[in-house]
């Protein structure tokens, strides 16, 4: 059974879940699936191919699957993915994607804060945090377990790893390694998330790897590929470590560096700073 309020709008052709609360003004257009527990509360407005997992909460005056802020789409088919247990939080807006088949991914367990933006074609992992006006443009990845702070954007076709945690009113035009803690614009590194690995269980010895990754990267006045090729030499190539070495040589925007920005594959490698 499902606590629809008389005064929600939910249309003909939406999946509706067992035990599913849509709260007075809600409206759930047509192609809307919205999985067991879930709760729809006031003003928030669901459109699109949109499927949203068991147990999330959409906060009043959300807006998710909407056409994307994108002026080639025609209107083709596409698809919005909430998780299970997230936390969608007031006037967030997550937009759909762009290409016939594509889709926008959210994973399990966010918390999205507040006036925060999912632009078309993003992939957000499990665990994440947007922090209030965290705003992604096209085609962002956001790994598992990152913390984006408030007032941030990121760059189309930005990357941000695993267990990063980015700062508050940073600007983020290439991609974050995983396992960092950084902020400010221009953006500088401060060097491995400890706090954040030690509160998810890594030990002592993944953490100390990661350490001496990070000053291999960024401390050793190597360039990009020199610095890769260093820790793939020196380093036990533990799975984190391997993970970093595969994350950085997949970068197409280059990797962010200690003072400014690092070069891709592409570009001419500039030394990284010393710190």
């Amino acid at each position: 059974m499902a606590n629809i309020h008389s005064q929600a709008i939910v249309e003909e052709g939406a999946v509706i879940g067992d035990n599913v609360t849509i709260e007075p003004f809600a409206v759930v257009k047509s192609g809307v699936n919205l999985g067991d527990n879930v709760v729809i509360k006031s003003h928030a407005y669901i459109d699109g191919n949109t499927t949203i997992g068991e147990g999330t909460v959409i906060f009043p005056s959300v807006s998710i699957g909407t056409k994307p802020q994108h002026l080639q789409f025609t209107g083709e088919g596409t698809h919005v993915y909430i998780g299970k247990g997230c936390e969608i939080r007031e006037f967030v807006t997550i937009n759909s994607s762009c290409e016939p088949g594509s889709e926008v991914r959210v994973g399990d367990k966010c918390l999205i804060m507040a006036y925060s933006h999912i632009a078309h074609d993003c992939r957000v992992g499990s665990h994440v945090i947007m922090a209030n006006n965290a705003t992604l443009a096209g085609h962002v990845e956001v790994g598992d377990h990152a913390i984006i702070g408030g007032m941030t954007p990121l760059h189309q076709f930005v990357r941000v790893g695993r267990y990063a945690m980015v700062g508050g009113m940073s600007r983020i035009p290439q991609d974050i390694p995983p396992y960092t803690i950084g902020g400010g614009i221009p953006y500088k590194m401060g060097g491995i998330n400890l706090v954040g690995l030690k509160r998810n269980g890594f030990d002592l010895k993944q953490r100390q790897l990661l350490s001496r990754t990070f000053r291999l990267m960024y401390r050793s006045g190597l360039k990009f590929h020199a610095a890769l090729d260093a820790i793939e030499e020196q380093i036990e190539l533990i799975p984190e470590v391997q993970h970093w070495l595969d994350f950085c040589r997949a970068t197409k925007r280059g990797v962010i560096s200690v003072q400014g920005v690092m070069s891709g594959k592409n570009a001419e490698e500039p030394a990284l700073a010393q710190v």
